[in-house]
Protein backbone atom coordinates (compact mmCIF):
# COMPACT_ATOMS: atom_id res chain seq x y z
CA UNK A 1 0.00 0.00 0.00
CA UNK A 2 1.07 3.62 -0.74
CA UNK A 3 0.75 6.27 1.98
CA UNK A 4 0.91 9.62 1.16
CA UNK A 5 -0.04 13.57 2.78
CA UNK A 6 -1.02 16.15 0.05
CA UNK A 7 -3.12 19.41 -0.02
CA UNK A 8 -5.96 20.36 -1.91
CA UNK A 9 -7.62 24.14 -1.65
CA UNK A 10 -5.15 24.69 1.05
CA UNK A 11 -6.41 21.78 3.23
CA UNK A 12 -4.06 18.54 4.34
CA UNK A 13 -5.29 15.50 3.49
CA UNK A 14 -4.00 11.42 4.03
CA UNK A 15 -4.61 9.10 0.74
CA UNK A 16 -3.64 6.26 -0.42
CA UNK A 17 -2.33 6.04 -4.40
CA UNK A 18 -3.67 3.06 -6.23
CA UNK A 19 -4.30 2.57 -9.76
CA UNK A 20 -3.34 6.16 -10.85
CA UNK A 21 -5.62 7.70 -8.22
CA UNK A 22 -5.13 9.21 -4.67
CA UNK A 23 -8.06 8.04 -2.44
CA UNK A 24 -8.39 10.21 0.09
CA UNK A 25 -8.57 8.43 3.89
CA UNK A 26 -9.52 9.34 7.65
CA UNK A 27 -7.60 8.90 10.60
CA UNK A 28 -3.92 7.96 11.10
CA UNK A 29 -1.09 6.03 9.29
CA UNK A 30 -0.29 4.43 12.96
CA UNK A 31 -3.27 3.71 13.88
CA UNK A 32 -6.32 2.98 12.24
CA UNK A 33 -7.55 4.66 9.17
CA UNK A 34 -10.94 4.45 6.86
CA UNK A 35 -10.52 4.91 2.94
CA UNK A 36 -13.45 7.66 1.51
CA UNK A 37 -15.20 7.60 -1.72
CA UNK A 38 -13.21 10.89 -2.88
CA UNK A 39 -10.61 10.36 -5.32
CA UNK A 40 -8.06 12.93 -6.85
CA UNK A 41 -6.19 13.02 -9.45
CA UNK A 42 -2.07 13.47 -9.08
CA UNK A 43 -2.29 17.13 -11.34
CA UNK A 44 -5.47 18.11 -8.80
CA UNK A 45 -3.18 18.26 -5.50
CA UNK A 46 0.21 19.57 -4.00
CA UNK A 47 2.31 16.39 -2.36
CA UNK A 48 3.66 17.03 1.57
CA UNK A 49 6.11 15.12 3.03
CA UNK A 50 4.26 11.89 3.54
CA UNK A 51 4.42 12.43 7.61
CA UNK A 52 5.86 14.56 10.01
CA UNK A 53 8.82 13.23 11.66
CA UNK A 54 10.25 14.68 14.65
CA UNK A 55 13.73 13.84 13.73
CA UNK A 56 15.68 12.13 10.66
CA UNK A 57 18.26 10.00 11.21
CA UNK A 58 21.22 9.71 8.91
CA UNK A 59 23.68 7.14 8.36
CA UNK A 60 26.67 8.37 7.09
CA UNK A 61 29.05 6.22 4.88
CA UNK A 62 26.99 3.12 4.32
CA UNK A 63 28.46 2.30 1.33
CA UNK A 64 31.96 1.19 0.94
CA UNK A 65 32.69 2.72 -1.83
CA UNK A 66 31.03 5.90 -0.90
CA UNK A 67 33.02 6.54 1.96
CA UNK A 68 36.07 6.04 -0.58
CA UNK A 69 35.31 8.20 -2.88
CA UNK A 70 35.12 10.87 -0.22
CA UNK A 71 38.38 9.78 1.20
CA UNK A 72 37.21 8.31 4.59
CA UNK A 73 37.67 5.16 6.12
CA UNK A 74 34.68 2.68 6.20
CA UNK A 75 33.12 3.13 9.55
CA UNK A 76 33.37 -0.18 11.81
CA UNK A 77 29.94 0.80 13.33
CA UNK A 78 27.46 3.22 11.85
CA UNK A 79 27.77 6.70 11.98
CA UNK A 80 24.42 8.18 12.37
CA UNK A 81 23.82 11.99 12.98
CA UNK A 82 20.33 13.69 12.75
CA UNK A 83 18.52 15.99 10.30
CA UNK A 84 16.07 18.44 11.96
CA UNK A 85 12.45 18.31 10.75
CA UNK A 86 12.29 21.30 9.62
CA UNK A 87 14.37 20.48 6.82
CA UNK A 88 11.41 18.00 5.61
CA UNK A 89 10.55 18.75 1.65
CA UNK A 90 8.23 16.92 -0.49
CA UNK A 91 8.07 15.60 -3.89
CA UNK A 92 8.04 18.10 -6.20
CA UNK A 93 9.42 20.63 -3.95
CA UNK A 94 12.15 23.03 -4.34
CA UNK A 95 15.33 22.34 -2.91
CA UNK A 96 16.97 26.28 -1.65
CA UNK A 97 20.46 26.41 -2.44
CA UNK A 98 21.81 28.36 0.55
CA UNK A 99 23.87 31.38 -0.19
CA UNK A 100 26.22 30.46 2.29
CA UNK A 101 27.49 27.66 0.44
CA UNK A 102 29.04 27.05 -3.11
CA UNK A 103 28.60 23.49 -3.07
CA UNK A 104 25.41 21.70 -2.11
CA UNK A 105 25.54 17.66 -3.47
CA UNK A 106 22.72 15.05 -3.91
CA UNK A 107 22.72 11.85 -2.00
CA UNK A 108 20.19 9.18 -2.93
CA UNK A 109 18.97 7.17 -0.23
CA UNK A 110 16.38 4.35 1.01
CA UNK A 111 14.36 5.85 3.87
CA UNK A 112 12.52 3.38 6.88
CA UNK A 113 9.66 5.26 8.88
CA UNK A 114 8.96 4.14 11.70
CA UNK A 115 5.32 2.76 12.73
CA UNK A 116 5.68 2.78 16.52
CA UNK A 117 7.52 4.24 19.59
CA UNK A 118 10.58 2.11 19.33
CA UNK A 119 12.95 1.79 22.00
CA UNK A 120 15.90 -0.90 23.02
CA UNK A 121 14.85 -3.12 20.64
CA UNK A 122 16.46 -6.44 19.62
CA UNK A 123 17.45 -6.62 15.45
CA UNK A 124 15.53 -10.18 15.04
CA UNK A 125 12.44 -7.63 16.08
CA UNK A 126 13.16 -4.54 14.60
CA UNK A 127 11.40 -4.97 11.51
CA UNK A 128 7.91 -4.80 13.79
CA UNK A 129 8.63 -1.21 13.82
CA UNK A 130 9.11 -0.53 10.51
CA UNK A 131 5.43 1.73 8.96
CA UNK A 132 7.20 1.49 5.25
CA UNK A 133 9.70 2.79 3.11
CA UNK A 134 10.37 5.51 0.69
CA UNK A 135 12.85 7.71 -1.64
CA UNK A 136 14.94 10.46 0.27
CA UNK A 137 17.47 12.84 -0.82
CA UNK A 138 20.07 13.76 1.95
CA UNK A 139 20.98 17.21 0.35
CA UNK A 140 24.35 18.74 1.45
CA UNK A 141 26.08 21.37 1.65
CA UNK A 142 29.49 19.41 0.86
CA UNK A 143 31.84 22.85 1.41
CA UNK A 144 30.57 23.68 5.05
CA UNK A 145 30.90 20.02 5.83
CA UNK A 146 34.64 19.72 4.72
CA UNK A 147 35.32 22.68 6.42
CA UNK A 148 33.76 22.15 9.98
CA UNK A 149 34.55 18.39 9.79
CA UNK A 150 30.83 18.22 11.40
CA UNK A 151 27.26 17.13 10.01
CA UNK A 152 24.99 19.16 11.71
CA UNK A 153 25.11 23.04 9.67
CA UNK A 154 25.97 20.60 6.34
CA UNK A 155 22.88 18.92 6.52
CA UNK A 156 20.30 20.93 8.23
CA UNK A 157 19.01 24.01 5.82
CA UNK A 158 15.25 23.95 5.36
CA UNK A 159 14.51 22.19 2.51
CA UNK A 160 17.34 19.46 2.89
CA UNK A 161 15.57 16.29 3.73
CA UNK A 162 13.45 15.91 0.78
CA UNK A 163 11.27 12.61 0.62
CA UNK A 164 8.41 10.69 -0.90
CA UNK A 165 6.19 10.53 -2.86
CA UNK A 166 4.76 8.00 -1.26
CA UNK A 167 5.54 5.38 1.79
CA UNK A 168 5.30 1.99 0.38
CA UNK A 169 4.60 -0.69 3.48
CA UNK A 170 4.71 -3.74 1.25
CA UNK A 171 8.42 -3.67 0.21
CA UNK A 172 11.71 -6.03 -0.18
CA UNK A 173 14.61 -4.09 0.75
CA UNK A 174 17.36 -6.41 0.45
CA UNK A 175 18.47 -6.10 -3.55
CA UNK A 176 16.90 -2.87 -4.87
CA UNK A 177 18.33 -0.68 -7.06
CA UNK A 178 19.13 3.26 -6.01
CA UNK A 179 19.67 6.10 -8.39
CA UNK A 180 20.02 9.81 -8.46
CA UNK A 181 19.59 11.77 -12.17
CA UNK A 182 20.10 15.33 -12.49
CA UNK A 183 18.38 16.90 -15.45
CA UNK A 184 18.10 13.55 -16.67
CA UNK A 185 21.74 12.36 -16.39
CA UNK A 186 22.42 9.11 -14.36
CA UNK A 187 24.66 10.28 -11.16
CA UNK A 188 24.35 7.44 -9.23
CA UNK A 189 23.50 3.79 -9.28
CA UNK A 190 23.86 1.86 -6.44
CA UNK A 191 21.80 -1.38 -4.80
CA UNK A 192 21.02 -1.80 -1.34
CA UNK A 193 22.45 -5.06 -1.33
CA UNK A 194 25.64 -3.09 -0.68
CA UNK A 195 24.70 -1.54 2.36
CA UNK A 196 27.56 -2.24 5.03
CA UNK A 197 24.84 -2.25 7.97
CA UNK A 198 21.95 -3.64 7.18
CA UNK A 199 18.23 -2.35 8.27
CA UNK A 200 17.09 -4.44 11.09
CA UNK A 201 20.56 -3.45 12.57
CA UNK A 202 20.54 -0.03 11.92
CA UNK A 203 16.65 -0.17 13.57
CA UNK A 204 18.43 -1.59 16.69
CA UNK A 205 21.52 0.67 16.63
CA UNK A 206 19.93 3.29 16.73
CA UNK A 207 16.72 2.62 19.34
CA UNK A 208 19.47 1.52 21.59
CA UNK A 209 21.04 5.03 21.46
CA UNK A 210 17.86 7.08 21.32
CA UNK A 211 13.78 6.10 21.28
CA UNK A 212 12.21 6.65 17.91
CA UNK A 213 8.66 8.12 17.33
CA UNK A 214 6.03 6.97 15.14
CA UNK A 215 7.00 8.69 11.65
CA UNK A 216 10.33 9.44 12.01
CA UNK A 217 12.76 8.62 9.35
CA UNK A 218 16.22 6.72 9.03
CA UNK A 219 18.05 7.07 6.15
CA UNK A 220 20.07 4.20 5.39
CA UNK A 221 23.36 5.83 3.19
CA UNK A 222 23.73 6.65 -0.18
CA UNK A 223 25.85 4.63 -2.87
CA UNK A 224 28.70 6.32 -4.36
CA UNK A 225 28.04 9.22 -7.10
CA UNK A 226 27.38 11.97 -5.19
CA UNK A 227 27.74 15.22 -7.00
CA UNK A 228 26.77 18.56 -7.01
CA UNK A 229 23.67 20.81 -7.94
CA UNK A 230 23.42 24.04 -9.35
CA UNK A 231 20.20 26.26 -9.19
CA UNK A 232 18.43 25.50 -11.88
CA UNK A 233 18.54 21.58 -11.68
CA UNK A 234 16.20 19.13 -11.63
CA UNK A 235 16.77 16.13 -9.07
CA UNK A 236 15.31 12.90 -9.36
CA UNK A 237 15.85 9.74 -6.40
CA UNK A 238 14.41 6.67 -7.88
CA UNK A 239 14.18 3.16 -5.71
CA UNK A 240 12.85 0.25 -7.56
CA UNK A 241 9.52 -0.54 -6.27
CA UNK A 242 8.93 3.33 -4.71
CA UNK A 243 9.06 5.21 -7.67
CA UNK A 244 10.49 8.47 -8.08
CA UNK A 245 11.35 11.43 -6.01
CA UNK A 246 11.78 14.70 -8.20
CA UNK A 247 12.85 18.21 -6.65
CA UNK A 248 13.79 21.28 -7.74
CA UNK A 249 16.89 23.38 -6.92
CA UNK A 250 15.92 27.23 -6.58
CA UNK A 251 18.17 30.00 -4.84
CA UNK A 252 17.45 31.31 -1.66
CA UNK A 253 15.68 34.83 -1.54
Amino acid sequence: MKLLRFAKDKFEMKGIYEDGKIRRVIGSFFDNFTVTDEVYSEEEIVFLPPVIPSKFVCVGRNYAEHAKELGNEVPTEPLIFLKPSTAANAHKGEIFYPPMSSKVDHEAELAVVISKKCSRVDEQDALKYVLGYTCLNDVTARDIQKKENKFTRAKSFDSFAPFGPFIETEFDYENVGVRCFVNGEVRQDGNTRDMIFKIPFLISFISNVMTLLPGDVIATGTPSGVGGLNIGDTVEVEIDGLGKLVNYVKPRD
